[in-house]
């Protein structure tokens, strides 16, 4: 599977989709987080529940691609409970996911959506480090200048996006700052690890999904029993879950499966850059939900990301065909001077 091309419709597909749904997220986290404070929900439990969610969709993904009962289990039990070994090298990235998807919750608590869409979008040159670091990829000079212009832009997106009229809130804006650079940081290495993870071997997509999931749900359970273990007893593992939280859930769990696509297919310099996009969208999305005032950086910022997500999608020249076709063209002008 690791070797199969698609086309670009599907790619582009997978790229609105992934757009839409982190646009939708951010939106909908900051909502929850701040329009329910007397019977907030417990983050960590929303975090095992997503887990839980892309573990079944994983295996019925991987019983479509198996298209047998028999083996579906056969791939399951090869791959997943007589194999430590991949368990094992899948848990990492399931740890630094499940650090991750918690100090999203953290920031969103505590920083509003805009500047959370902002200061996330550092994930991007770390990303782009990290592949230098582990799969030996650079990056062209124009590549270096959208990622640039990006940065510029979404700073200036949300330059001064004023207040949000409707969110009246305690925030502590210290601990949404730490909580999000370490989302970065987990964002990078991990999305690298798992593109190296799924691009070395043929190994099903699905497969490795279930890998990780098994381990995910079992370490965010532990992190539900660490940090909300007592009031969970007492109060119920589903306690302030509204539809808008179950979508909140939805959203993770189908965001986290496009992510696995969109790795596998293109790379994560490509999924930060659609992500960066959704900082529009979410944006907007804010100005009719928390009062959120547009500038004019803001307009320039969006200008500048669209610029420095059409630079960076321009595709690359081949050089040793580029060199191929100076030497056909040298010896046909010879061939007209003899």
């Amino acid at each position: 599977m690791g070797g199969e091309n698609v086309s670009l419709v599907f790619k582009l597909y997978c790229l609105t989709v992934m757009t839409l749904v982190a646009a939708a997220y951010t939106v909908a986290v900051r909502y929850t987080r701040t329009f329910s404070s007397e019977v907030l929900y417990f983050s960590t439990t929303a975090v095992c529940l997503t887990e839980v969610i892309k573990l079944v969709l994983s295996i019925g993904m991987l019983a479509r691609e198996t298209r047998s009962p028999r083996k579906l289990l056969g791939a399951i039990k090869e791959y997943v409970l007589c194999n430590p070994r991949g368990l094992l090298k899948l848990s990492v990235p399931s740890v630094v996911y499940a650090v991750q998807n918690n100090m999203a919750f953290l920031a969103l608590s505590n920083l509003d959506a805009a500047i959370y869409q902002v200061t996330y979008q550092l994930k991007i040159p770390c990303t782009a480090l990290c592949m230098f670091l582990m799969l030996n990829r650079t990056l062209s000079k124009r590549q270096c200048v959208a990622i640039f212009l990006l940065l510029v832009g979404v700073i200036l997106v949300q330059w001064k996006p004023g207040d949000a009229a409707k969110v009246q809130i305690e925030q502590n804006r210290l601990v949404g700052f730490i909580a999000i650079i370490i989302a970065v940081v987990c964002s990078g290495f991990a999305g690298v690890y798992f593109e190296k993870v799924l691009k070395s071997s043929d190994t099903s997509l699905w497969v490795r999904n279930i890998q990780m999931y098994v381990s995910g749900i079992a370490i965010t359970f532990m992190g539900v029993v660490v940090t909300d273990g007592e009031k969970v007893l007492e109060k119920g593992f589903f306690f302030g879950y509204t539809p808008w939280v179950c979508f909140v859930v939805f959203l993770a769990s189908v965001g986290g499966l496009y992510t696995s696509v969109v790795v596998k297919y293109t790379d994560n310099i490509m999924k930060g850059f659609s992500a960066a996009a959704a900082i529009v969208l979410s944006t907007l999305a804010s100005v009719f939900l928390f009062g959120l005032h547009i500038t004019t950086t803001f307009m320039l910022g969006a200008t500048l990301v669209c610029l420095s997500i059409y630079l960076y999608g321009l595709p690359k020249q081949d050089v040793s065909t580029l060199k191929q076709e100076q030497a056909n063209g040298e010896s046909k002008q010879n061939l007209v001077t003899v």
